[in-house]
């Protein structure tokens, strides 16, 4: 069945974004609708509506929710109605090269629903039978969305739901850098660079792995308070330093094992990759301006055996790596709550992109009645 819903939509790149009642239709095969509990409010929306990241409007946006299915589609066996969902924005076929070893974040045929559902369409229409397209095969920021099944992580129903839905991107991003890209080792020093709430998230993946050093780096003195409060060992105002890099290595006695970048700035990976110690990672999480460039000393890397690497979406297996955040969240190993700043109403949406903006919260949350 077709239902009406509220939902946050870009009409054009570089404009605010708008609140619009919206059609969704019900699934078609392997598809199930949800009614959406909460959406949080990512930096990669606000990409999505200024082009950098290229997505063509009109385009319903949201990627990082969670909600309750509400109507099952044909063929669909792994969920059923009333099951607690988070969604995902990583489309798997499971077939590639890149699935079958394990590397779902890397699916070769992800590109081909970027902003529609995997079958080249969509549920979401607006006046006059106008197809809206869909972030990242999601759209949920609004109060219904039809997603495919494997768009979809079943969850225990103890979880809250606001709380839930930030797993699907800030946690699993951050937390994910640390356990799935660079495999942390107990014991080992760490920097994050840029204290969002994918920066804390990485804050939070080094401590529960293990770190005995966890240094925050950014320049807003209130975000790197609540750092502290994530399990930073250390903190470092960029601002109050004339050299980032210098300052960790002589807090270091010699730099640190893993820096994580998380900005998305070539300059920034720069800095991070400078911090290192001998057989040092760099972990770059962060999404930058697809022009930017990062430069480094080519000499370093053999001669001190360095690593850089890249990471999407914390080199994440949904179905297999949000149950187990989750669980660590049950077990208080990894603060969830506390990530949410700020909460707002579906109509707020446009000042809750303001406040994303200004840097006034580590997440601020949609919550639908």
């Amino acid at each position: 069945m077709s239902r009406q819903a509220k939902a946050v939509v870009c009409r054009e790149w570089g404009k605010p974004v708008q609140v619009e009642t919206i059609t969704v239709d019900g699934p078609k095969r392997g598809e199930v609708t949800i009614k959406v509990a909460a959406c949080g409010v990512c930096h990669s929306d606000h990409s999505a509506t200024t082009g950098k990241i290229q997505y063509p409007p009109p385009l319903v946006v949201g990627h990082e929710g969670a909600g309750v299915v509400v109507e099952v589609g044909e063929g669909v066996t792994g969920l059923k109605e009333g099951d607690y969902v988070v969604t995902t924005f990583i489309t798997m076929c499971g077939k590639c090269r890149n699935c079958v070893r394990g590397r779902p974040v890397l699916c070769e045929n992800a590109k081909k629903s970027m902003v529609t559902l995997p079958d080249g369409t969509v549920r979401t229409h607006g006046k006059d039978d106008e197809d809206l397209y869909v972030f990242g095969a999601c759209g949920v920021m609004a109060e219904y969305a039809t997603l495919h099944e494997d768009n979809c992580v079943k969850i225990d129903e103890g979880v809250p739901l606001p709380s839930a839905a930030l797993v699907g991107c800030a946690v699993i991003t951050g937390v994910g850098s640390v356990f799935n890209t660079a495999q942390l080792e107990p014991g080992s020093r760490a920097a994050v660079f840029g204290i969002g709430g994918v920066g804390l998230n990485a804050i939070q993946g080094c401590v529960t792995a293990g770190a005995e050093m966890v240094i925050a780096v950014d320049t807003n003195e209130a975000k790197l308070e609540m750092a502290k409060e994530f399990g930073a060992t250390h903190t470092i105002n960029i601002n109050e330093v004339e050299d980032v890099s210098k300052a960790i290595k002589k807090m270091t006695a010699g730099g640190v094992d893993y820096a994580f970048e998380c900005v998305g700035n070539g300059k920034v990976v720069e800095q991070a990759y400078k911090a290192l110690g001998r057989a040092g990672t760099v972990v770059v999480v962060g999404v930058a301006d697809m022009k930017d460039k990062t430069s480094i000393s080519t000499f370093a890397l053999p001669a001190d055996e360095r690593t850089l690497k890249g990471s999407w979406l914390g080199s994440a297996r949904p179905q297999y790596d949000f149950p187990k955040i989750l669980n660590l969240y049950k077990a208080n190993r990894l603060k969830l709550d506390e990530l949410i700043t700020q909460t707002y109403s579906i109509d707020e949406a446009p000042q809750a992109f303001e406040d994303m903006i200004a840097g006034k919260n580590a997440r601020g949350v949609i919550v639908f009645e």
